[in-house]
């Protein structure tokens, strides 16, 4: 069989982008920058939505839904925050169409002009700390802790199915808190849950820490952020946390009435992830024959093909196969039985490996006879004849193995290209180097223009300060000036 998809080390951008294809997870749209989510892709969010979900309820945060719109004036609130998407903005002027008069389609009707232009949402900030003006009246009603799933749109000139779209689908926290300190407790709160999420499902190891002031979301007072390591040695940033102080509160006059009887300005919060996980998972886990996806997250997570000669031999082995699919599907897999008799078992396991799905098994008419059948576990494409007696406690540790080895897998990788670095040229060295690329521990002055010189210099920028460094004496890579920490450098998506 003819090889279908770009190896990574021959081209690593059409390597990813042929698995997106290849796995049937996406495709480019007609509208510049958007992409269709097909089925199997949209899967694949669907388990990481639902799960997200369930661990944001069970932190107490409630679901609601804010418009798609946004009046412009809004946005003009909070300096900042304007400041930092002004340049994504997609901006509705019009709300009709009327026929071209010269015959040519349709064209905007003139008449039709908005008296507010409206911004599709680049996220929601400013319309819902609009709302909660209303919702936000006594210290009885806060914490308001809500989550949005939605859309949102940003002008991307340079996209990347998954990685970087004009729209793409995510989740939305914005909470209320009467202190600083509950909202901070709050901002660090939901950080762990996207580690816990990305480390726990994805198993995909991920760094905790705060992104420096130049790095910061616009109008945040601090940032925490999670960074994964891909298999080309580039940082993507998995999740963010923000804890936004009173900034918002202030933009959108949201007070509460205190204890005592005082009004004072609410603290907030908000922190998101997207689709882009979709990418993380592809670029940490997958190989050269396709897609790899850790069990936990899979739409299938076992696939079962005959072995057989026409329709007869089909139903015997289905029949022998039936207790064993009904057991795994009470204990919650998702099993598929492939009796499309138009293709080939070869293709068959071909397409499933390009699909990732974590455990096939084959059984033909002498594993009938012999009451066996044979495993694959994608991860390692190993292969093994077991018997059907104790076959679905096989397969649970077969997947709970799957899922650890990818996590170890992935985790030994960052490992492996995560320095301690001193010297400039070193530093230079690692991050021109695509064999070396990666996460560089080095020292930092502190200061926004040594921050800027090094981006200039080697495209590299700070990822974060790690929640768990210690104090160090050091010297900054680039000043040689004073340093009492490392930060992570690499270059990033």
């Amino acid at each position: 069989m003819a090889k279908e998809i770009t190896g990574r080390n021959e081209n690593y951008s059409q390597w990813y982008l042929d698995i997106v294809k290849k796995a049937d997870l996406a495709e480019n749209s007609d509208v510049r920058g958007c992409m269709v989510i097909k089925p199997y892709g949209y899967a694949i969010w669907e388990n990481m939505r639902d799960q997200l979900d369930r661990m944001f309820k069970e932190t107490g945060h409630v679901n609601a839904y804010f418009p798609l719109f946004i009046p412009k004036s809004f946005l003009s609130k909070e300096a900042d925050h304007v400041e930092g998407f002004a340049k994504e903005c997609a901006v509705v002027t019009h709300y009709r169409l009327k026929n071209d008069p010269d015959g040519k389609g349709v064209i905007v009707d003139p008449e039709a002009k908005l008296e507010e232009e409206l911004i599709v949402r680049p996220t929601s900030e400013t319309i819902i700390w609009n709302t909660y003006r209303d919702w936000i009246k006594s210290y009885r009603d806060l914490p308001l802790l809500i989550n949005q799933w939605a859309n949102v749109v940003r002008w991307e000139m340079r996209t990347r199915l998954f990685l970087r779209t004009a729209e793409f689908l995510w989740q939305e926290g914005h909470t209320a808190h009467a202190t600083a300190k509950e909202a901070v407790e709050e901002t660090e709160r939901m950080l762990d849950v996207y580690a816990d999420f990305v480390e726990g499902y994805m198993a995909i190891p991920v760094i905790r820490g705060r992104k420096t002031p130049g790095e910061r979301f616009a109008g945040a007072l601090d940032t925490y952020c999670i960074e994964a390591m891909m298999q080309d040695g580039l940082a993507l940033q998995a999740g963010t946390s923000h804890f936004l102080g009173q900034n918002f509160a202030k933009a959108f006059d949201v007070k509460f009435q205190n204890k005592e009887g005082q009004m004072e300005l609410v603290w907030a919060t908000s922190w998101g992830v997207s689709t882009r996980l979709i990418g993380a998972l592809i670029m940490t886990h997958s190989d050269d024959d396709g897609l790899v996806v850790p069990p936990k997250i899979a739409p299938l997570h076992v696939v079962i093909v005959p072995i057989h000669k026409g329709t007869e031999q089909m139903d015997e082995i289905f029949a022998k196969v039936k207790p064993l699919m009904a057991e795994l599907k009470s204990k919650g897999y998702k099993v598929k039985f492939d009796d499309d008799e138009t293709k080939r078992p070869g293709n068959k396991f071909a397409d499933y490996e390009m699909r990732g799905v974590p455990v096939r098994l084959a059984m033909g008419m002498r594993d009938l006879e012999n009451s066996t059948i044979e495993v694959a576990r994608r991860d390692t494409k190993t292969k093994e004849t077991v018997a059907l007696e104790g076959i679905v406690g096989h397969i649970e540790k077969l997947l709970e193995d799957i899922q650890s080895n990818l996590f170890q897998r992935a985790l030994d990788f960052r490992s492996s290209r995560t320095y301690l670095v001193d010297n400039w040229d070193e530093f230079v060295r690692i991050i021109e180097d695509d064999t070396t690329r990666g996460f560089i521990m080095a020292h930092w002055d502190g200061s926004p223009e040594t921050e800027d010189k090094i981006k200039e210099l080697t495209k590299a920028t700070i990822r974060c300060i790690p929640l768990d460094a210690t104090e160090e004496d050091g010297k900054c890579i680039l000043t040689g000036n004073p340093s009492r920490q490392r930060v992570v450098f690499a270059r990033n998506y």
